[in-house]
C-alpha cells in the first residue's frame, strides 16, 4: 500500500516534468532531469515507465493522423488518373490550334513585309523632302548674294555673306554644292575690298579739296558770334544766310551733299572688308591732313585756346579705358579656357629661362633640382601677367598725348591697373570658378595660380615706377589692390571645393545598396564607402598643395558631411525596418570612416579632432550592439555620460526600424521564450524612450 500510495504521489509529478521538458528549450532540460533523480527512491524507473507510456501514446496519435490522411491520398491519385486521358486530348487540340495559327499568319506577315516596304519608302521621301527644304534657303540667299553685287549693293552682300556663314552654311556644308560656295566667298570679299579702298581714296581725296572753304566758313561764323549783340547777330545771321543762299548756293550745296555721301560711305566702308586694313589706312590719311589743314601759313598764327579740348580728350580717355577692359576682359577669358590647369613642365634649361623672362617667379628650391621638374603655377599665370603688362602699355599711349605731368599719367595708370584686377580680371576668375566643368583639381591649381599672381602685383607696381619715373614713395602714388583681388577669388575657390567635395560625397553614397533586412553581415565593409574612402585619399593628396588651413577645413567638412549622410540613411522615413545584422554592416563601414580619419589624410590635426566628426554615429552604434539600454537611460543627461552624443528621438527612431523587423521576420516569435524576451525588452525600452522623449518637449 505505502508502494502505492507513493507511485499515486509521484504520477502528478511526472506529468509535470513532461510537460516542462516538450515546452521548453533544451538549455533548461538539465536542471528539470536533475530533479528526478533529487525525489524519491525509485523515482527514476518509475519516470521512465511514464515516459514511455508518453512516447506511446504520441505513437498512436502520429499512427492515427496518418490513416486520417491516407484515404485522403489515395483519393487524390485516381483523380491524377482520370485526367490524364483528358490532358492527352488537350495536348492535342492545343497542336492542331498552334498549327491553324501558323498558317493564318502566314498572310498576316506578307501583308506586314509590303506595309514595311511601303513605310521606308515614305520615310525617304520625307528626309529627300526635308533636305531640300534645308537647301532651298541657301540657294536662295547665295541667289540674293549675286543680285546685290550685280547692284554694288557691297554692304548688304557682306551682311548676307555673314548671314550664309553664320547661319545657312553649317546646315548644309555636307553637300558639295556648299563647298563650292564656301570657296568663292573670299574671292567675293577681296573684290568688295578693292572697290571699297577706292571709294575711300576718293573720299579723302574729297575731303582734301573742300576742306579750306569749310574751314573758312565755320571761322566766319564763330566771327560773328563772337562780336556781335544778340539783336544783331539775328539780323546779320539773316542777313548772312542769304548771302550764303545767293552767292554760295551752288557750291556749298554740293558739299554738303558730297559730303553726306562720303561720311555714309566712310560708315559702311569701316565695316566692308578688312576693317584692320581700312583703319590703319585711314588714321595714316586724315594725320596726313590734318597736319596739311592745321599747319599755319608763313603770315597767320591762329591764337586759340585749346584747354578745353585737352579737357574732351582727357573724358574721351575713360571712355577709352573702358573700352581697353571689355577687350581685355576677352583676352582673359580666351586665356582661362586655354589652360589645362597642371603645373608647368619645363625639360630643360632653356625652357626654364622662357617662363622666367615671361613671370617673376623666384624659388631657389626649385632651382636646386634636376631636370625635368614643374613650376607650381599653370600656364595661364605667365600669360595672365603679360597681358596686364600689355594693357598698361595701351593705356599709356593714349594718355602721352594729353600734355599731362609725370605724376598725373603715373596715378592714372595705377588706377586703371587696378581696375583691370579688381573687377575684370576678378569677375572673369570669380565666373571660371562657377563654371560646371571646373573641378577638384582644377579649383586647386585656380588657388595656387592666384597666390603666385598676388606676389607678382609689386613686380606690376616696379613696371610702371619704371615707365613713368615716378617713386613708389611718393605721397600720393596709388598702390595696386591684387591682394584684394586675388584673396576673394581664393575664397570663392575654396567655398566652391568644399561644395563640389560634399556632392562627390552624395555622388557616392547614393550608390550605397544595403540589404536592411539581412540575418548577419558581409564581414567587410560596403564597395560603394571604400571606393569613396579611396577617392578622398587620392584627392587629399593633391591638396597637400594648398594652404594647411585649407586641406583642413576640406577635410574636415567632407568627414562631416560624410557622416551626416550616414546618419540620415538610417534615419531616413522610407525605410522601415532595420535588422540587427544590417546595423552591424553599418557598424562596419562606420570603422571604414573612422580608420581614414585616423590615418591624418591631412597633416595638421591635433589628436583625434578628426575621427570627432563621426562620435554621433559611433555613439548611436555603440549602444545598439552593446544594448546597454540600462546604461543609457539612467546616465542621460549627464555630463560624463557614455552616450552623450545619442539623441533619445534618434534611438527612438531606429529602435522602432528594429522592431518592426522582428515582429515581421520572426513569425514564430511567440513560440521561442528568448524571442519573446528580446521583444518585450524592445517594447520596455521603446516606452521608457517614449516617455523621455516627451518629457524634452513638455520642457522645452
Amino acid at each position: 500500500m505505502a508502494e502505492n500510495g507513493e507511485g499515486l504521489g509521484t504520477v502528478p509529478e511526472h506529468e509535470r516534468i513532461l510537460q516542462e521538458i516538450e515546452s521548453t528549450d533544451t538549455a533548461c532540460v538539465g536542471p528539470t532531469l536533475r530533479s528526478v533523480y533529487d525525489d524519491q527512491p525509485n523515482a527514476h524507473k518509475k519516470f521512465m515507465e511514464k515516459l514511455d507510456a508518453c512516447i506511446r501514446n504520441h505513437d498512436k496519435e502520429i499512427e492515427k493522423m496518418c490513416n486520417f490522411h491516407h484515404q485522403g491520398f489515395v483519393d487524390a491519385i485516381t483523380e491524377l488518373l482520370k485526367v490524364r486521358t483528358d490532358a492527352e486530348k488537350l495536348k492535342v487540340q492545343v497542336t492542331d490550334t498552334n498549327r491553324k495559327f501558323q498558317d493564318a499568319g502566314k498572310e498576316v506577315i506578307v501583308q506586314t513585309e509590303d506595309i514595311i516596304r511601303c513605310r521606308i519608302q515614305q520615310r525617304n521621301i520625307t528626309t529627300v523632302v526635308e533636305k531640300l527644304q534645308l537647301c532651298l534657303p541657301v540657294l536662295e540667299m547665295y541667289s540674293k548674294l549675286k543680285e546685290q553685287m550685280s547692284a554694288k549693293r557691297y554692304y548688304s552682300a557682306l551682311k548676307t555673306m555673314e548671314q550664309l556663314e553664320n547661319v545657312y552654311f553649317p546646315r548644309v556644308s555636307q553637300y558639295r554644292f556648299c563647298q563650292l560656295m564656301i570657296e568663292n566667298l573670299p574671292k567675293l570679299r577681296e573684290d568688295i575690298k578693292e572697290i571699297s579702298m577706292s571709294d575711300l581714296k576718293d573720299f579723302l581725296e574729297s575731303i582734301r579739296k573742300h576742306s579750306d572753304k569749310i574751314g573758312e566758313t565755320a571761322m566766319k561764323q564763330a566771327q560773328q558770334q563772337k562780336t556781335f549783340s544778340v539783336a544783331l547777330q539775328k539780323q546779320n545771321r539773316v542777313q548772312f544766310g542769304k548771302n550764303i543762299h545767293f552767292n554760295d548756293r551752288i557750291p556749298e550745296e554740293r558739299n554738303e551733299v558730297e559730303l553726306k555721301r562720303a561720311f555714309e560711305e566712310e560708315d559702311e566702308n569701316e565695316e566692308e572688308g578688312d576693317e584692320e586694313t581700312f583703319e590703319n589706312y585711314y588714321r595714316k590719311q586724315r594725320k596726313k591732313q590734318a597736319r596739311l589743314v592745321l599747319q599755319p601759313q608763313s603770315n597767320m598764327g591762329y591764337g586759340f585756346p585749346v584747354n578745353r579740348l585737352f579737357d574732351l580728350l582727357f573724358e574721351i580717355r575713360e571712355q577709352y579705358n573702358e573700352t581697353l577692359l571689355k577687350k581685355w576682359a576677352g583676352v582673359f577669358r580666351d586665356i582661362f579656357e586655354e589652360d589645362n590647369y597642371s603645373p608647368i613642365p619645363i625639360v630643360n634649361e632653356e625652357e626654364y629661362k622662357v617662363v622666367i623672362s615671361k613671370f617673376p617667379f623666384q624659388d631657389p628650391d626649385l632651382e636646386k633640382q634636376s631636370f625635368p621638374k614643374k613650376f607650381p603655377m599653370s600656364q595661364s599665370v605667365p600669360h595672365i601677367y603679360i597681358q596686364v603688362k600689355e594693357f598698361i602699355y595701351a593705356s599709356l599711349k593714349f594718355s602721352e598725348s594729353l600734355h599731362r605731368s609725370s605724376t598725373e599719367i603715373d596715378d592714372m595708370l595705377r588706377k586703371s591697373t587696378n581696375l583691370l584686377l579688381t573687377r575684370t580680371l576678378s569677375s572673369c576668375l570669380l565666373n571660371l570658378i562657377r563654371k560646371p566643368h571646373i573641378g577638384l583639381t582644377e579649383l586647386v591649381q585656380i588657388i595656387i595660380n592666384t597666390t603666385h599672381l598676388e606676389q607678382a602685383c609689386r613686380y606690376l607696381e616696379d613696371f610702371i615706377t619704371n615707365i613713368t619715373n615716378i617713386s613708389q614713395e611718393t605721397v600720393h602714388t596709388t598702390r595696386l589692390y591684387g591682394l584684394s583681388t586675388f584673396k576673394d577669388a581664393r575664397h570663392a575657390a575654396e567655398g566652391e571645393i568644399y561644395t563640389k567635395l560634399n556632392q562627390k560625397i552624395d555622388e557616392f553614397v547614393q550608390l550605397a545598396d544595403y540589404d536592411w533586412t539581412m540575418s548577419e553581415p558581409d564581414g567587410r565593409a560596403s564597395g560603394y564607402l571604400m571606393d569613396l574612402i579611396n577617392f578622398l585619399r587620392s584627392i587629399f593628396q593633391v591638396f597637400t598643395h594648398l594652404p594647411g588651413k585649407v586641406a583642413q577645413t576640406a577635410c574636415m567638412s567632407a568627414c562631416q558631411h560624410l557622416s551626416t549622410s550616414l546618419m540620415q540613411m538610417l534615419l531616413d522615413s522610407e525605410l522601415k525596418q532595420i535588422s540587427m545584422g544590417a546595423v552591424q554592416q553599418f557598424n562596419l563601414d562606420v570603422i571604414q570612416c573612422e580608420l581614414f580619419a585616423s590615418s591624418e589624410p591631412v597633416p595638421g590635426f591635433q589628436g583625434d579632432t578628426l575621427q570627432l566628426a563621426f562620435i554621433d554615429l559611433r555613439q548611436l552604434l555603440d549602444l545598439f550592439m552593446v544594448w546597454d539600454w540600462s546604461t543609457y537611460l539612467a546616465d542621460y543627461g549627464q555630463p560624463a555620460s557614455k552616450y552623450l552624443r545619442v539623441n533619445p528621438n534618434t534611438a527612438l527612431t531606429l529602435l522602432e526600424k528594429m522592431k518592426d523587423t522582428s515582429k515581421k521576420n520572426n513569425i514564430f516569435a511567440q513560440f521561442r521564450k528568448n524571442d519573446r524576451d528580446k521583444q518585450k525588452l524592445i517594447e520596455t525600452v521603446v516606452k521608457q524612450l517614449r516617455s523621455l522623449v516627451n518629457g524634452m518637449s513638455q520642457h522645452t
